[in-house]
């Protein structure tokens, strides 16, 4: 069989189709891509046609792009094209211009210049000091006996959070490095490693309060607190961080000469309050504070705690988000309590909002001396607007009732510190307490009553059919949850939209998606210029589509605070950066390890004074780890975190390292399963798959001779006769720059299809890459895995895949959703035969959901989401799937390694 000739440019050679008429080529070297491409739009033109369907056939041959980065290409594959015959023997080609790059402007004044130890600067290039030995140069496990007395007790008191009886247990069963609890807790606090301890203060009588005020008025309040200067120095004497710390503001432009947004320090505020020409070679320090009230039990006297957390902007938002002490509690406030005939009493209000304010001035005022140069915007307002009404209030949100923990502080002005807040503002606020509920209203108004009932019944089952997909939360029971979380609600604003298409008008649909798209770009976790005028887009269409709740009298306007708020999320980014990187699902993740694991591990009487001591203990902990790490005595406990909007030198070939943005890597195989067949003609019978040996003869006959056309005699293609080893699952690890899921970095996910799934079938869908020259999803098609399995031949493993195609279901997103849909690709005389290949694992990128297009007619109530890939016809993909594959498939510089494994 002929080989896939190549084309000659000027620059280098590209691959042409090996299909005569066929006018697409591809980048030299990229064989995967000829073989995506004859898989997709060849070998299903060999399929018998299949009925007539109004909707345009995405996978029409695409025309020829002359827009591919050809000379990028030929470095990646230290090509070296030969002369062309008609050209003279001195000819060179023309050498590829410099491509613009990244740049960063770092702030002229602030310049963290190094100093020694009598703060002088030293010379440029003066090496670092060599790390200074451990505290005890014989024993650096110290005060530990060794490595396995400092492993025992990280596994027993922080990762298995073992009881005082169980350690005992343990310890009496094994000789270890501990006689019991008390010798593990008291080698934990001998660790002499940046201890912060916690102190308390106590707020003082009132004298001329009259006998006859409330208690709430008279109570002495109890706060504890740690001293922020001695947190603040931990954490930045901790080499965990080394790798994700900004010492500099610094303007961060991208190729196009754009500015972007990735950290704090590349915000206006940090640049703004960094010029200062008289603290040049100094460097800036910015303080985040963050705090919210969380209920640790609700059965036994609705136990509340107000935590408050302290972080530095200098550290990177990844490690914020993160479990990785980037995030310190410092103070658990007072929580006044007070009778019923209160509750709506202004007085009580201001009280306890003078008392936060007043307790977190308290604690933070060590700090104050390091503020030299005032801040007096507000305090100027305060002066001039003072005494006039609701005036402060109503035009600068001031409240003249209350004197902000600011006030005393030089440096800190709260009217421009306010940063935005994606948990209580878009995600609970607007998404849940907003739009849900108008929903209801809005078909309670256009519907009836008793109809609207039936219909939100509906709406529910539709939301508890959705197919399961990998950290997506199921709702059995749709939206009738007594109590949400952050997860919940950011899992019912993926499916949400598709279940209530068909049961309101279209500006209800348009109204919701245009919320989704801003949610989905305000949590990115690189903003640039691009994204703003895009976020500005969505916001304008969200306000324009959102009349119909108006029309309708679900509302009489919207002046709600927390829909205004969105109009400050463009102003906050430029100043701040991404939102996520200062959102208070930073500060309620941290709940978890600080807050409601302690309580727990507690035994419920005085319990606040054993969870300081807990937290106290975990921290040591953590800071002797991150000093073992630096020494190179233990692993790192997590991933290296890729650098944001690292467009890559593309001259430096394929990247080998665990720093790429984004790509798909080899996971660990698993003993595969017994329960099947070895051989392939009869797992074809188990599976209830006459196709797979033909199909898998004829990926091994592609994988064997690439770019060549698959013959149409099956006895041209090789025999299998080694043992077929059949899995359940593969495991996708990809970095994705821009994920909305939360902490940026290495993504682990697994793709399944398993004919048992908690009693259910499961069959997962992926995506696969068929053009990475089309834009977005339109180079994109979306699989369905059948069967996982892999066979060796001639000494080689191929791990791969029993796959049904999908077809886009037109040629652009649905107008209504802004969703792509697709269609299963169906043949056969009666449509009904799916189109079946094998494909390689290396061609799935990773996994997407998809929901289905329910119609107009309500679900069976006891419809189970394990059919619902089999029951419809039509899909929504969701969104945020096939962005971020895209952003795997196109980010510059980078390297998808095809090799995901099974397990």
């Amino acid at each position: 069989m002929p080989r896939a000739p190549t084309v000659f440019d000027g620059t280098v050679r590209r691959i042409s189709c090996p299909y005569p008429g066929c006018p697409k080529t591809f980048k030299p070297g990229n064989t995967s891509g000829v073989t995506r491409h004859v898989n997709a739009i060849h070998h299903k033109i060999q399929q018998p046609p299949a009925p007539s369907d109004p909707t345009p056939d995405p996978q029409q041959p695409p025309a020829a792009s002359d827009s591919d980065d050809d000379q990028a290409m030929h470095d990646d594959f230290n090509f070296t094209p030969p002369l062309p015959q008609d050209k003279d023997p001195e000819w060179q080609p023309t050498p590829e211009p410099k491509l613009p790059r990244h740049h960063k402007t770092f702030h002229p004044h602030l310049t963290a210049t190094p100093c020694d130890e009598n703060r002088c600067d030293l010379p440029n290039g003066t090496p670092p000091p060599p790390p200074l030995p451990p505290i005890n140069a014989q024993n650096p496990w110290a005060p530990f006996a060794d490595q396995v007395g400092f492993r025992m007790a990280n596994l027993l008191f922080k990762r298995m959070e073992a009881s005082k009886a169980d350690i005992d247990e343990i310890m009496e069963y094994m000789t270890g490095p501990f006689s019991d609890h008390n010798h593990l807790f008291n080698s934990i606090n001998a660790i002499p490693f940046r201890s912060a301890p916690w102190k308390c203060f106590q707020t003082a009588d009132d004298p001329t309060l009259p006998r006859t005020a409330p208690l709430w008025m008279k109570e002495r309040y109890q706060i504890w607190y740690r001293n922020p200067d001695v947190v603040i120095a931990n954490t930045l004497s901790n080499p965990d961080f080394a790798e994700e710390f900004d010492t500099r503001p610094y303007v961060h432009l991208g190729a196009d000469g754009k500015q972007r947004w990735s950290e704090f320090m590349s915000g206006n505020y940090s640049w703004n309050h960094a010029d200062d020409p008289t603290t040049k070679g100094a460097m800036y320090v910015p303080i985040i504070v963050g705090s919210d009230k969380t209920t640790v039990s609700v059965m036994t006297g609705n136990v509340e705690y107000h935590p408050l957390y302290m972080m530095i902007g200098n550290i990177h938002g990844g490690a914020r988000r993160a479990h990785r002490n980037g995030v310190i509690p410092i103070g658990f406030l007072a929580i006044p309590k007070a009778d019923r005939q209160y509750d709506g009493d202004v007085a009580y209000r201001n009280f306890k909002r003078q008392l936060y304010h007043e307790s977190i001035a308290s604690i933070l005022r060590p700090l104050k001396p390091a503020m030299e140069v005032p801040v007096e915007y507000t305090e100027k307002l305060s002066e001039e607007f003072g005494g006039e009404g609701t005036l402060l209030w109503d035009n600068w949100g001031i409240d003249e009732s209350v004197e902000p923990f600011t006030t005393e502080f030089p440096q800190a002005d709260i009217h421009e510190m306010m940063a935005s807040d994606l948990l209580h503002q878009l995600i609970k606020g607007m998404f849940k307490d907003h739009l849900v509920n108008w929903v209801g209203k809005y078909l309670e108004l256009t519907e009836g009553s008793t109809r609207a009932k039936e219909i939100m019944d509906d709406i529910d089952c539709r939301i508890a059919a959705s197919p399961q997909f990998p950290g997506l939360c199921h709702f059995p029971q749709g939206r009738r949850y007594k109590q949400w979380t952050g997860d919940d609600s950011k899992a019912l604003m993926k499916v949400f939209l598709p279940a209530i298409a068909e049961y309101v008008e279209d500006n209800v649909v348009k109204c919701i998606a245009a919320f989704l798209d801003f949610c989905y770009l305000a949590r990115k976790s690189n903003i640039t210029e691009d994204t703003l005028v895009n976020m500005k887009t969505t916001l304008t269409r969200f306000h324009a589509h959102r009349q119909v709740f108006i029309r309708a009298g679900v509302r009489e306007n919207f002046n709600l605070p927390r829909q205004h708020a969105m109009k400050h999320y463009f102003d906050n980014i430029v100043a701040f950066g991404p939102p996520n990187g200062l959102c208070s699902l930073i500060t309620e993740s941290h709940h978890i390890t600080a807050v409601k694991k302690p309580w727990r591990r507690s035994n419920c009487y005085n319990a606040l004074s054993q969870m300081l001591l807990i937290n106290q203990r975990l921290d040591k902990l953590h800071a002797l780890y991150a000093d073992l790490v630096f020494r190179n005595l233990l692993p790192p406990s997590h991933a290296p975190r890729p650098e944001p909007f690292d467009g890559g030198d593309e001259d430096e070939g394929p990247i080998d390292d665990d720093r790429v943005l984004a790509e798909v890597v080899h996971a660990v195989m698993q003993e595969p399963l017994s329960m099947y067949s070895r051989d392939l003609y009869e797992l074809a019978v188990d599976v209830d798959q006459p196709a797979l040996p033909e199909l898998t003869r004829r990926f091994l006959y592609e994988q064997l001779h690439p770019g060549n056309v698959i013959p149409d005699n099956i006895d041209n293609c090789p025999h299998i006769d080694s043992n077929v080893y059949v899995h359940h699952s593969a495991i996708a690890y990809f970095y994705a720059p821009s994920d909305i899921s939360g902490i940026r970095g290495m993504k682990r996910e697994h793709i399944r299809s398993t004919p048992s799934w908690y009693g259910y079938p499961r069959r997962d869908c992926a995506l696969v890459v068929e053009d990475e020259d089309k834009p977005g999803f339109r180079g994109m098609s979306v699989v369905r895995i059948l069967l996982f399995f892999s066979f060796t031949q001639s000494g080689v493993e191929y791990p791969c895949a029993l796959v049904h195609w999908f077809n886009r279901y037109g040629a652009r997103p649905d107008p209504k959703t802004g969703m792509w849909m697709v269609k299963p690709d169906n043949r056969g005389c009666d449509g009904r035969e799916p189109y079946l290949s094998v494909v390689h694992l290396d061609s799935l990128l990773r996994g997407v959901q998809l929901l289905p297009v329910f119609g107009p007619d309500p679900l069976p109530k006891d419809f189970h989401y394990s059919d619902t890939l089999d029951a419809f016809n039509v899909f929504y993909v969701r969104e945020d799937s096939w962005q971020v594959a895209w952003q795997v498939a196109t980010q510059r510089g980078m390297t998808i390694c095809k090799n995901i494994t099974l397990t």
